[in-house]
């Protein structure tokens, strides 16, 4: 049933291919200086490398906006996503599918009665402002750096001809390992929290964990997509906007592909980090703005006169539109599989302040006593219980996440099954040892589990300030999670 609803996920990395390959080598493809075959090839390959390397970093923050926990409802927010982005796109638009799909995860928070992440929404909506204004910059700063070496290094015109095709062959290789690592989330993301795949090893040489192999399965739709549809948007994006140079080709490209990067780069984030400097938060953007930043800004530099502003408007348009469509067809899609199909599109999910999350919440230095009323009351839905609260107390965000996930009802037994899985897993010996001793148990909430664990071995223990250890720790807590779940 998992490869079955799968197949929306698979048909939205297909429309990503399609459309986003055009703001990895469009303009090079626009330009005439890379053939569309040879484009769409390098695109494929290292759109995969890029999904299954990095992919790890903007998915978390898109499973922050929604923790879809059917698959049924995995396979209808996949499919909205993906019938926006495929309308769009046989339109001839780059629309953006990083706000298809965060539309469409909003359409089944609005079913489900689920608690919307509005710390995560901000991060990704801001994105989406700075990421073709960035882009933009880039690509003007770049533009006059390079016009300004080429005038006065004196290249020939073949020489200058070929280390261009090999500027821009490598740029469109960056972007596309760029796109694979920011927008692999996009594809596959929702299906993280409910893959039933355990972690494998090829050869012997390496390993792939469970939301590796979906972003590998991802990444190959991806470059299907690019192969077989990705040409009509590629030549809007190279010739649509503004007549482009095959310097200003390569300029784009770059640019793109480095704004791309800030966005997905784990390792760079923690470099910013680790140097006190600010860093870019690890979300999805939109590599159609990037791009199209990019390719204004250029404009912008050359004077702006060639910038077709018509074109523009239209592609703006198309932006506006599709997160709004994308909700509309999530929650209408939601409705007919759940009350038409008789699918469960997602599992209703209890709140309640039982004792212990009294007393975590009181641990974390938040008063209670106003919630006394409502203590041992069982509410269906997330927006219930938070409704419920805010009209007893006056929480800040942090506050408010912390009540919710103290008082969300989880129940879960550590099964015989499970713990044979573990035992072949790449969890160390220790994290076994301490999973084997949590048999037969039972946790009424999903944090009791992880305190019980930390207890037990301080391998499962969270390290302030070490985010690499932490990554490591809610993977691999993750993971059993998901074993206990698969053997019910």
């Amino acid at each position: 049933m998992f490869a079955i609803f799968l197949t929306s996920g698979l048909f939205l990395g297909w429309s990503l291919g399609a459309n986003d390959a055009a703001n990895v080598f469009g303009t090079a493809v626009g330009t005439r200086m890379i053939s569309f075959r040879k484009a769409a090839i390098y695109c494929g390959i290292f759109v995969i490398f890029g999904a299954v390397i990095s992919g790890a970093g903007a998915a978390q923050t898109l499973g922050e906006l929604g923790a879809v926990n059917a698959i049924a409802g995995a396979f209808v927010v996949a499919l909205a996503a993906a019938v926006t982005v495929y309308w769009l796109t046989v339109l001839g638009y780059p629309v953006s599918t990083t706000q298809a799909i965060v539309g469409a995860i909003i359409g089944w928070d609005l079913f489900a009665g689920a608690l919307i992440d509005f710390g995560a929404l901000e991060k990704i909506v801001l994105s989406w402002f700075i990421s073709p204004i960035l882009a933009a910059l880039l690509s003007a700063l770049l533009y006059k750096m390079i016009a300004y070496g080429i005038k006065y290094a004196r290249i020939h015109m073949f020489s200058l001809d070929a280390l261009i095709r090999s500027g821009l062959l490598l740029a469109g290789i960056a972007g596309a390992y760029s796109l694979g690592a920011n927008n692999i989330s996009n594809v596959v993301g929702i299906f993280v929290p409910i893959s039933p795949f355990s972690d494998i090893s090829i050869l012997g040489w390496f390993k792939l964990n469970a939301a590796q192999q979906l972003f590998l399965l991802g990444g190959v739709s991806i470059a299907v997509g690019t192969f077989t549809y990705g040409k009509r948007v590629m030549m809007t994006v190279g010739q649509g906007i503004t007549e482009m140079s095959p310097v200003a080709a390569f300029v784009a490209v770059l640019s793109n592909a480095i704004v791309l990067f800030l966005f997905a780069s784990q390792g760079l984030q923690a470099f910013f980090l680790g140097h006190g400097l600010p860093a870019f938060p690890l979300v999805p953007v939109s590599s159609s703005q990037a791009i199209v930043g990019s390719v204004i800004g250029i404009g912008l530099i050359k004077g702006g006169r060639g910038i077709r502003w018509r074109m523009i408007g239209e592609i703006s348009m198309a932006w506006m539109l599709t997160p709004i469509v994308a909700v509309l067809i999530s929650f209408v899609s939601l409705f007919i599989v759940q009350n038409v199909f008789q699918q469960k599109t997602f599992i209703p999910v209890e709140y309640q302040i039982t004792a212990g999350a009294e007393l975590r919440i009181r641990e974390a230095g938040i008063p209670t006593d106003k919630l006394a009323e409502i203590r041992e009351k069982t509410y269906p839905t997330a927006a219930q219980f938070q409704k419920a609260v805010s009209q007893r107390m006056v929480l800040s965000a942090r506050e408010i996440n912390v009540v919710m996930a103290a008082t969300k009802i989880d129940r879960i037994m550590v099964t015989i099954d499970a713990v044979k899985r573990a035992n072949g897993s790449s969890l160390t010996s220790e994290q076994k040892r301490a999973f084997r001793a949590q048999w037969r148990k039972t946790f009424e909430h999903h944090w009791q589990l992880e305190k019980a664990l930390a207890e037990a071995s301080p391998e499962w223990r969270a390290r302030p300030g070490d985010k690499e250890q932490n990554r490591e720790v809610m993977r691999d807590l993750d993971y059993v999670y998901r074993l206990i779940r698969a053997s019910e």
